[in-house]
């Protein structure tokens, strides 16, 4: 009589685009028993939130429940925090229990990182998850109807002042999506601001916005910004935020009721997991095979990973949503490979390219590291392109589309409304 060989046990923490796809991979072997735990009953798509805080996409256009996500399958869910891991026994403690493993991936993707400053973690608005960007379309819409009652000119302006901390994409993308609001939207619904002065910055520290990407792109996302009348300020950083005043490194001064913070992020990290395998910015160190250094049968992939073996990337990869996905994926081989005795294959980044959306129509598009640069309508076409495959499954990919169109005719989205919850 044959024996039957137990699966494996595998368990995932985060539900991001890296545990997702290695989820869904490793649904095709038999030899994992595999349990997906997040803190969220959903997945969502990070790089268009952005979209929802401005209310021109609806939350469930980016995000999708895992229980649906993974119906009919041989995978469990469990929606919980990892609050600590105990290496030794190989047991995941839960904010609801406990599970044991064999393998333990961590996919837990970042936080903002507001860099020590405690008041800028207080008052201003992050925008990493689904709750932040809700916050911020409540906190934006609030703050116009408050504007609208406000009689002294200098509350007002205050009021209508906007700054946004950090030039990366979701800054560029945010910056460029307000300029648009203010110039097509505010104007029309809200008369009682007819003629008020409202302005938004950009503030980056570096010498360029969108920093990774090419001279072309720096020169493009200024040009674009500063038309749709962005006020760009490079060079500079944030140090401090009481909710009214931003002081700025230079020490000059803003006054301002809205931070919208997009400068940094940090790897979430978790008790058990010893100070001896983190790297930069909190992100475990692991192998060429996303295995963490120092630990035994623990993975690490996308935002939670930083891996130095591939010469190309001596720092690490980028944190993009395109690293993720290809971890997680050959994270996965890896296991099958593993399970059937074959050799691993060392993790290997093919860059597909970066871009960013500015405004309703413009984009810039760099590919081939930096070597090919597109711009436009050509660039708008790639960017929606990208973003429409990347959602997490058809409804989301028709709903999205169906949304962009109506936004892209009508130069408009209904969605502004502001919704309370009591506790």
């Amino acid at each position: 009589m044959k024996t039957q060989l137990v699966p494996k046990k595998i368990v995932i923490i985060g539900g991001g685009f890296a545990g997702v796809n290695l989820a869904q991979e490793l649904l095709k072997n038999n030899n994992y028993d595999i349990t997906l735990v997040d803190r969220h009953n959903y997945n969502y798509f990070p790089p268009l939130l952005y979209q929802v805080a401005t209310s021109f996409l609806e939350p469930s256009n980016i995000s999708y429940p895992f229980r649906k996500l993974f119906r009919n399958k041989s995978l469990r869910f469990r929606m919980a925090e990892l609050q600590k891991v105990d290496t030794q026994n190989k047991v995941a403690y839960l904010s609801n229990g406990s599970i044991e493993y064999d393998y333990l991936v961590f996919a837990s993707g970042a936080k903002s990182n507001f860099f020590g400053n405690e008041n800028v973690q207080k008052y201003a608005i992050p925008m990493k998850t689904i709750d932040d960007a809700l916050k911020m379309r409540n906190t934006l819409l609030n703050t116009l109807e408050k504007a609208t009652l406000v009689t002294d000119a200098e509350e007002k302006r205050k009021l209508l002042t906007i700054v946004i901390a950090g030039g990366g994409p979701t800054g560029v993308e945010v910056a460029g999506m307000l300029a648009e609001l203010r110039k097509r939207v505010i104007r029309r619904e809200y008369p009682e601001l007819a003629g008020s002065p409202s302005q938004i910055y950009i503030v980056d520290g570096g010498p360029n916005l969108l920093a990774p990407m090419s001279e072309k792109t720096h020169a493009a996302a200024r040009k674009i910004l500063t038309d749709l009348g962005v006020i760009v300020k490079s060079g500079i950083q944030v140090r401090d935020y009481d909710g009214s005043v931003i002081t700025l490194s230079t020490g000059e001064t803003i006054e301002a009721k809205t931070l919208i913070w997009t400068a940094g992020i940090t790897a979430n990290t978790f008790e058990g997991i010893p100070e001896t395998s983190l790297g930069i910015g909190k992100r475990m160190v692991t192998d060429e095979h996303n295995k963490v250094t120092g630990l035994d049968d623990i993975y690490a992939i996308g935002d939670s990973s930083v891996q130095i073996t591939d010469p190309l990337y001596p720092k690490g990869h980028p944190q993009l949503a395109q690293v993720a996905i290809q971890q997680g994926r050959t994270l996965a081989k890896n296991f099958t490979a593993m399970a059937t005795g074959k050799a691993l294959v060392p993790f290997k980044y093919f860059d597909k390219g970066d871009m960013a959306i500015i405004g309703r129509n413009k984009a810039v598009v760099d590919l081939f590291k930096n070597k090919l640069h597109f711009g436009g309508f050509l660039a708008l076409f790639m960017w929606l392109f990208v973003h429409l495959i990347s959602l997490v499954n058809y409804r989301n990919k028709f709903r999205t589309l169906i949304s962009w169109a109506t936004a892209y005719i009508s130069r408009d989205r209904s969605l502004r409304m502001i919704f309370r919850l009591k506790d």
